[in-house]
């Protein structure tokens, strides 16, 4: 029963419109400046640049002894000039197809400049298209520098009750490697697949470590380029996992990624706030706005420590840096009956398309989770760690300019339970030859020498 309740659990680890505000009571300049550092009895500061759901369920977040430090405004996080240059070689290229699809794209933004939210009915599928082609690295992988860095690394997802955490916990090693729409120049060639004649979007691995009794199994994941297409034709994810105690490779279902994961707050397609597939939904832009939210970590957690303070529910980011950021306020509603959500509201940081905050609401029109994130910035340092080593760039991408989310906390408001995953070294750079991402990939690797 538990090696398959890892089952579930390892499948889900697999932007100038006018300026609102995130309270429309609320107006004027910020109450905080940069090098601020807003405690418990100060957060009142934050409340009109806060979405008001998160402000109504602070309680959850905010903490006596927190010390929340104001980060620079507005920080500039664009991407690396390979996935500009993408941009703009293929720019007008990718439209909007049948039912929310998406055709003819390549490589970089799909949908670059100023989306007008008010004007363009289709202005929430084209955000929601960009944030799913995001820059975010080559190869993005948890614990890939274990052997330099660390005894153990990659994730840790944790478990939490009203503020008390469960015996039940997971931790080993992730990878998801980029197979299509590549922005290096040495892709080009072949149209940015990795592979000549690739169908795959990505493909996407776990191996656990811990606990015991949960250790050697193994995940591969692979999302094809159909699920691009209009729900009617899209080809859902492949997944296989290997569970030791069976001593064999089992093809696992993934059609329902709406299900809940046995045991945790989280669906499927709750992480980085949505990781579903696009044209299932309909999605509408609902504004803009100035949103302060964790954006840049100034502290090191798992796999670098485990004593972070993460406050009384562990499920909070209050002691880390925050930053004002302009922000998409984009909505999707399920096409189906029968999916848990009757919709989910998603805030984006408009530059990078990066996750900020996302609230799920059940089929009575009550709010369920809260979903929100941390990130790194791929050249900084915390505490004296060099950025290079932490995320060297590569071939094509020199200077990687990535932020990138290294931790996901989800709030069950209706309970009081949530869960908490860490990933604080993921990076972005890829493995170093072709020859080792294909046996990386290989379905095969999973059981080789068991």
């Amino acid at each position: 029963m538990r090696a398959m309740t890892l089952v579930l659990l390892v499948l889900l680890l697999t932007v100038p419109p006018t300026t609102i505000r995130a309270q429309e009571d609320v107006g004027g300049a910020p109450a905080f400046n940069e090098g601020d550092v807003i405690t418990y009895d100060q957060v009142e500061k934050l409340k009109g640049f806060l979405p008001p759901e998160f402000w109504s369920n602070r309680d959850f977040f905010f903490y006596e002894g927190m010390q929340l430090q104001i980060g620079p405004s507005h920080r500039d996080y664009s991407p690396p000039q390979a996935y500009h240059a993408a941009t703009e070689k293929y720019k007008g290229q990718p439209r909007l197809g049948p039912a929310n699809s998406l055709e003819n794209y390549t490589a970089g933004l799909p949908f670059p400049g100023d989306i007008d939210c008010k004007g363009d009915p289709q202005a929430g599928v084209k955000i929601i298209w960009n944030f799913d082609y995001r820059w975010d690295g080559a190869s993005t992988a948890a614990g890939a520098l274990a052997g330099k860095h660390h005894k153990q690394a990659g994730y840790y997802y944790s478990y939490w009750d009203r503020g008390e955490e469960l015996p039940l916990y997971y931790e080993g090693t992730a990878r998801n490697t980029k197979l299509s729409h590549r922005i290096e120049p040495q892709y080009e060639v072949d149209g940015g697949d990795l592979f000549r004649g690739e169908k795959r979007k990505y493909a996407y691995g776990i191996e656990v470590s811990a606990p015991f009794d949960a250790r050697g199994i193994m995940l591969m994941t692979y999302r094809y380029k159909e699920s691009d297409n209009p729900t009617a034709n899209t080809k859902n994810d492949d997944t296989w996992v290997y569970v030791p105690t069976l001593r064999r490779v089992r093809r696992v279902s993934s059609a329902q990624r709406t299900d809940a994961v046995s045991g945790t707050d989280f669906t499927f397609d709750d992480l980085f706030s949505f990781s579903g597939v696009i044209p299932q939904y309909e999605w509408e832009c609902l504004g803009e706005m100035d949103i302060v939210a964790p954006m840049n970590t100034r502290v090191k957690a798992y796999p670098y420590s485990r004593d972070h303070n993460f406050g009384p529910y562990g499920l909070s980011y209050a002691d880390d840096r925050w930053e004002l950021r302009h922000a998409y306020k984009i909505r999707f509603t399920p096409m189906t009956s029968d999916h848990p959500y009757k919709y989910k509201d998603i805030y984006l940081d408009k530059q990078t398309l990066e996750p900020m905050y996302s609230f799920a609401y059940d089929r009575k029109g009550e709010l369920w989770k809260i979903i929100w994130h941390q990130k790194r910035w791929s050249g900084d340092d915390l505490d004296g760690d060099p950025a290079a080593e932490y995320y060297p760039g590569w071939e094509g991408v020199p200077e990687p300019r990535d932020l990138i989310v290294i931790s996901d906390m989800i709030v069950n408001v209706q309970t009081g339970t949530g869960n908490r995953i860490e990933f604080w070294d993921r990076n972005g750079t890829p493995l170093k030859s072709k020859g080792k991402l294909r046996r990386y990939i290989d379905v095969g690797r999973l059981s080789k020498g068991r």
